[in-house]
């Protein structure tokens, strides 16, 4: 049905569908009481994302490695919605220092947090390992999401029980998450020069993506925490025809509607696809592989302390 859809750009039972674009799917919802931090903000979706927070009201910090096009994505969202409180703070997350020097910083602010949009990525990258010896871009895609949430995850607790709000985070993977290696994530030769992909690396990643946000979700229920993790597709691969083609506004629906939208309050450990839920791979929903990618995640980020 989702491949249907974003043909025909017809909604699906949400009222939404390929053709949304991020404005209308957030449509009359005020953010105006919500701060959210939005991982590569400085361009693309992401820009479009914090924009269209912006444009709701919402207190917006714009995490990016870039400042400099940071700063740029920032006059931008000025220029559309001139009472916009954005801000810019410096983050490269294919290093897990500068993600602990990014979470001090922000928590130093003393600022509340209600949202945390896990968008910034990097694809199809040559063979390189990251600053702390792991594949780009599982290093950046996934684990230094992982453990920027970790970090600020407390913070995110302690937000909604204070507010009443209920946190979102949302991990953007992409349907390229069906495309990895054999068994899903190749834990034992992540960093095997010999037999990289630069497409099955990036679908490992994004895999990765979908089973700790699924793993967080649980984890999180089982505590009773008001906080919600789900991962999104936001586009689509530039497959087959440009009619599969989205432009940026329709790219950043999934991920605001999945971040904004009244409907989905309680909804957590689900995956979106063109702003309905979708079902991934059986990669995706296999729990002990979630588990393990969580034990082994920790160990990477302990091992690079």
């Amino acid at each position: 049905m989702g491949l249907f859809r974003l043909v025909t750009g017809l909604p699906g039972p949400s009222g939404f569908g390929s053709a949304s674009t991020a404005e209308q799917v957030t449509a009359g919802i005020d953010a105006s009481n919500l701060t959210v931090i939005i991982t590569g903000g400085a361009s693309g979706i992401g820009t479009e994302t914090a924009r269209v927070f912006a444009l709701r009201g919402a207190n917006v910090i714009i995490a990016a490695r870039n400042l400099e096009a940071a700063d740029g994505a920032k006059q931008l969202i000025q220029r559309t919605a001139p009472a916009s409180r954005v801000d810019i703070l410096e983050l490269d997350l294919s290093s897990l220092k500068s993600v602990r020097a990014f979470a001090d910083k922000f928590l130093s602010m003393d600022l509340p947090l209600n949202i945390l949009i896990n968008n910034a990525g990097v694809m199809f990258c040559p063979y390189q390992l990251s600053r702390d010896g792991i594949e780009m871009q599982f290093a950046t895609n996934h684990l230094g999401h992982f453990l920027l949430t970790n970090l600020l995850l407390e913070k995110m607790r302690s937000t909604a029980k204070k507010t009443g709000i209920e946190g979102r985070i949302i991990n953007l993977s992409s349907i390229a998450h069906k495309h990895t290696y054999k068994g899903g994530i190749w834990f034992d030769r992540l960093n095997d020069k010999d037999v990289y992909s630069d497409k099955k690396a990036y679908g490992q990643s994004k895999l990765a993506n979908i089973l700790h946000a699924n793993e967080l979700s649980r984890r999180l229920q089982e505590d009773g925490a008001n906080v919600t993790v789900n991962s999104v597709h936001p586009g689509v691969l530039k497959v087959f025809s440009y009619v599969f083609w989205k432009n940026v506004p329709q790219g950043a629906a999934t991920t605001c509607y999945v971040a904004l939208h009244p409907s989905l309050k309680g909804v957590t450990g689900k995956y979106f696809f063109d702003c309905n839920e979708e079902m991934p791979s059986s990669w995706a929903r296999d729990e002990k592989l979630a588990k393990k990618l969580w034990d082994f995640s920790e160990k990477l980020v302990k091992s690079a302390w």
